[in-house]
């Protein structure tokens, strides 16, 4: 486990953090999405491909969280994160990844990638708005399951 300072960044009410969720399992998105509501979120959007993902956010009124699956059909989440980070308005965007890839490879390559945080699945839903707290108060998480 592991927690480094994230961009700088003003930290985010979790009831006003618009939240764009990149992920291709329905069940998945289900518990992301209540336990994001659970915590006060109540702007949650779901993509189930990371082909797009850009013009999508641009139909947002703003995203303060991009949470990216990294295996997703057309384009996985790095294809997805390079064109995020190419975007002007979204290149700054927090993109944290929420994967069943569990080991410390998948977890470098993501830093490498220039992901903000890695967060394993099956998910813990006690610790789950937890670790998204930390990230909208502007701290990185770097997780591997427990």
């Amino acid at each position: 486990m592991e927690n480094t300072q994230a961009k700088t960044q003003t930290p985010i009410d979790p009831k006003n953090a618009h939240i764009l969720v990149v992920e291709d399992n329905v069940s998945n998105f289900v518990l992301i999405a209540r336990l994001l509501a659970f915590m006060g979120v109540q702007k949650c959007e779901w993509k189930t491909t990371g082909w797009g993902v850009v013009d999508f956010a641009h139909t947002m009124p703003q995203v303060d969280l991009i949470l990216m699956d990294l295996h997703l059909p057309h384009e996985d989440g790095y294809e997805a994160l390079a064109q995020i980070r190419q975007d002007e308005k979204l290149k700054d965007t927090l993109v944290v990844v929420v994967t069943a890839h569990d080991s410390g490879d998948e977890m470098r390559k993501s830093r490498n990638a220039g992901f903000d945080g890695f967060i394993t699945k099956p998910l813990d839903a006690d610790r789950f708005p937890e670790q998204i707290a930390q990230v909208l108060n502007g701290e990185s998480v770097w997780e591997l399951g427990m």
